[in-house]
């Protein structure tokens, strides 16, 4: 089978959506650089721009392949070339890296990954592959309720407790233009999917983990950042951000509120 063509977009780094990414993370003087878009703001641009006909039940677009609706952003590696200057015009490039199909406990799973290139005036600036899942829909009845740790993740020296209300999760789907229903409906995720409550967006994490380590080095030149989803996250639990520096960056990682690894990441500075 052949390999889906590279799909194209264009967006402009805007400093309306780095203002408003400011708000939710609350900031009155952010810590990243000035005049550039944050690591992990390009999360912000190219919304999904589907139909409203073409969504799913879920809110998300519909696949082809209708046998594993259910999505999940489940991690990748970003690179950090040149900064994108606020008011931009970039361009994203995606192609298909890699697609296969598994069969595990949950039942069967299309583990995609996609290549993103994202240049500015014809220079790439930021190389990311994203890690999507793909997985059946849920049986009606059934806890997606995570069990509790074998063990408690050990606690990093460098800390920070974090509840996401609903209202937050509300903005960061807003800000992305994100439909899918687990973020916001709350009926949905509990009755449909059988979740103990709404689900923190897996980027939304991430994108905590970038500003713990950002909010302890202000103004640091990003490199690279890595990250691993684990385990999800409930809007009514609090949760734990740490960090753990060494010369080149540090490691982080979400710990939910039983103790288990909910995201690892890595992040490096020049």
């Amino acid at each position: 089978m052949s390999q889906p063509a590279p799909t194209r977009m264009t967006d402009i780094a805007a400093a309306r959506e780095v203002e408003l990414l400011a708000a939710l993370l609350d900031h009155d003087r952010p810590p990243w650089r000035p005049g550039e878009l944050p690591p992990l703001a390009h999360w912000l641009l190219f919304p999904p721009s589907a139909r409203q006909s073409r969504l799913g039940p879920d809110g998300h677009p519909l696949r082809e392949d209708a046998r594993l609706p259910r999505r999940m952003w489940a991690g990748g590696r970003v690179r950090f070339l040149v900064p994108v200057p606020l008011g931009a015009e970039v361009v994203r490039e995606t192609t298909e890296l890699s697609s296969t199909e598994k069969t595990g406990r949950s039942g069967k799973m299309q583990f995609l990954t996609l290549q993103h290139q994202i240049s500015v005036d014809g220079r790439p600036a930021i190389e990311e592959e994203q890690d999507i899942v793909y997985r059946e829909a849920s049986a009606p009845g059934v806890s997606n309720r995570p069990p509790a740790p074998e063990e408690p993740t050990p606690l990093p020296p460098i800390l920070r407790q974090i509840t996401v209300d609903t209202v937050a999760l509300f903005r960061f789907s807003a800000l992305t233009f994100n439909g899918h229903r687990i973020h916001y409906d709350q009926a949905y995720a509990t009755e449909v999917e059988g979740y103990p409550g709404l689900v923190v967006h897996g980027p939304f994490i991430a994108t905590l983990l970038m500003d713990h380590f950002l909010r302890r080095n202000p103004g640091a030149e990003v490199t690279r950042f890595a990250f691993r989803a684990m385990r999800p996250l409930f809007h009514m639990d609090p949760f734990t951000l740490g960090l753990t520096e060494d010369g080149s960056g540090g490691d982080l990682v979400a710990i939910d509120a039983q103790g288990g690894t909910a995201m690892q990441a890595r992040v490096d500075v020049r």
